[in-house]
């Protein structure tokens, strides 16, 4: 119920953020890794923003009003963050899609509940973002536990007597993907033989990867992205290991194989619907190929978050946060992600995650 417990105080706060911008264009932003290692991950949500935005604009705005699009950089570290949801904050923004990593999401999440700023992220999977989140925050993609119990159970079923081994990251969401999928392949009957973390950002794995040989292991899963996922798989390939890699949505990116090359062949990896193969998704589909843009991984997700927003306002009749909130609390919107709600929680209520393979230097459908 915490969507509706905090109601009075969103309203009165997004009364306050816009009197004074009445009748001005509505400010609106996304933030993610637009720099650093996952950088393919922050320019796919800034071409889903921006698209979104120039579509809802060129059909009238919302409420006759146009939207402006702040881009922020959060290169997916925690503080840097917290600084881009203040500056967010001081441009007198309403509504956030964003942010990509829930080690960023979660701490921001803090500063856009105090100013009564709405939150939708098109890609943060850790449960707390929404367990523990206020009545502004949501997300439009699944989460870790419900990721997990599908990694759990293809590891404890399909590779039932392997040995596997649980790698993450440390961060929020690699760490938390992978506790899960532990828990999950437990409960379900399977053991790990090696659960180890690395460090996000290193270049050789050698060490870990040595182990790995040593404890022959025949799987491994990944809680983490896709650069380190990348250069795990190719060091194993360098050393005559055939393990089967398997991880989770942060490897939707064909930056993923431009690391790995032919090493990548056969990686499985959980991750929601393609929204790309959603027949109502053709014209935007291909509006963005149009642009030499493929609406890869959170491309759609951001544009789906903005669509759910941009419809949330033009039903309460205003951009001003505690009445949107009312409306998304409430309402069914039509996205390119298909017809989708929220719940008491802020958790999107669509179809959860499915299995996909690398072959050939892309993925699909297993």
């Amino acid at each position: 119920m915490k969507k509706f417990l905090l109601a009075a105080t969103m309203l009165t706060a997004g009364t306050m953020m816009t009197a004074t911008s009445a009748w001005a264009d509505i400010q609106i932003a996304t933030a993610g890794p637009m720099t650093g290692q996952y950088a393919s991950f922050g320019q796919q949500m800034k071409a889903g923003a921006e698209q979104a935005v120039a579509d809802i604009n060129a059909a009238g705005g919302i409420n006759g009003e146009k939207l402006v699009l702040t881009v922020g950089d959060d290169a997916c570290d925690p503080k840097q963050a917290v600084a881009v949801a203040n500056q967010m904050v001081s441009k007198g923004v309403v509504f956030m899609a964003g942010h990509f990593c829930s080690g960023s999401s979660i701490p921001a999440s803090k500063v856009y509940e105090e100013e009564g700023i709405i939150q939708i992220s098109p890609a943060s999977t850790n449960p707390k973002l929404t367990d523990e989140g206020g009545p502004n925050v949501y997300r439009v993609c699944g989460r870790d536990d419900q990721q997990g119990q599908v990694a759990g159970a293809l590891l404890a079923k399909e590779f039932k007597g392997k040995n596997i081994a649980i790698l993450h990251d440390k961060t929020a969401y690699g760490k938390g993907l992978a506790d899960q999928t532990k828990g999950a392949m437990e409960s379900m009957g399977g053991t790990a033989k090696m659960y180890e973390a690395y460090t996000a950002g290193e270049k050789d794995y050698t060490a870990l990867v040595s182990k790995m040989k040593q404890e022959n292991i025949d799987v491994a899963y990944v809680g983490g992205y896709h650069t380190e996922a990348g250069l795990i798989v190719r060091q194993m390939r360098d050393q005559g290991m055939k393990t089967q890699l398997v991880s989770g949505d942060a490897l939707v990116t064909d930056e993923y194989w431009s690391i790995t090359g032919a090493a990548g062949e056969g990686t499985l990896m959980t991750f929601s619907p393609d929204p790309r193969k959603n027949p109502g998704a053709a014209g935007l589909v291909e509006k963005f190929r149009a642009k030499n843009i493929e609406p890869e991984g959170y491309v759609l997700y951001t544009y789906a978050a903005v669509q759910a927003w941009a419809q949330a306002a033009k039903t309460a009749g205003t951009a001003e946060p505690g009445k949107v909130m009312g409306a998304l609390n409430s309402g069914k919107f039509s996205t390119v992600l298909g017809n989708l709600s929220f719940d008491n929680k802020g958790d999107v209520k669509l179809p959860g995650y499915v299995w996909y393979e690398w072959k050939n230097g892309k993925y699909d459908y297993r």
